[in-house]
C-alpha cells in the first residue's frame, strides 16, 4: 500500500516538474539570451527568378537564377521592410538589361561584377549597408525549345 502511494506521488512531481519545464522553456523560448543568438550572419534565398532574354522582338529563352544574400541577424530582425523585393528587383534589371549575356555565343559571364552590383544598388536603395553579401545559388539558361517540350 505504501509503495503504492509512494508510486503515485513520484508520478505527481514527474509531472509538476514537468509542466514547470515546459512552460519555462515556452515563455524564454530558449536557455541563451536573446542577443547571444542575433549575432552573426543570416542566410537569406530569393525565390528562383525566369528572366526572359528577347532578342529581335522575341523571347529566345529565359535565365533562371536564384540568389542568396547575407544579412547580420541583429539588423534583419530590426528592419520594417525586407530587403527581398529589392535583391529580386536588382537582379532581375541588371540581367535583363544586360547585353553581354548573348547564350549563341557561350562565353564566361562574370558574376562577381553581378553580384557586387547588386549588393551596392540594394543598399543604395534601403539607403544604409543591409546586405553584406549577395551568393548566386542557381544560374541556368534555357531555351525556348526546350521550355515548350514537354516529357
Amino acid at each position: 500500500m505504501i509503495k503504492l502511494v509512494l508510486a503515485g506521488l513520484w508520478v505527481c512531481i514527474l509531472t509538476a516538474g514537468t509542466s514547470y519545464g515546459v512552460a519555462y522553456w515556452k515563455e524564454n523560448g530558449t536557455l541563451l539570451p536573446k542577443d547571444e543568438y542575433l549575432d552573426g550572419l543570416q542566410y537569406q534565398k530569393t525565390r528562383a527568378l525566369s528572366i526572359p532574354m528577347v532578342e529581335s522582338g522575341a523571347v529566345q529563352g529565359y535565365i533562371v537564377a536564384r540568389f542568396v544574400y547575407t544579412v547580420e541577424a541583429r539588423t534583419m530582425h530590426q528592419l520594417t521592410v525586407p530587403p527581398e523585393p529589392f535583391v529580386v528587383d536588382e537582379a532581375f534589371r541588371r540581367i535583363y538589361a544586360d547585353d553581354k549575356l548573348d547564350f549563341r555565343k557561350l562565353a564566361r559571364y562574370d558574376l562577381s561584377v553581378l553580384t557586387a552590383g547588386i549588393k551596392q544598388r540594394v543598399n543604395e536603395r534601403m539607403q544604409a549597408d543591409i546586405v553584406q553579401d549577395v551568393l548566386v545559388e542557381d544560374f541556368n539558361y534555357v531555351s525556348k525549345e526546350e521550355f515548350q517540350q514537354k516529357p
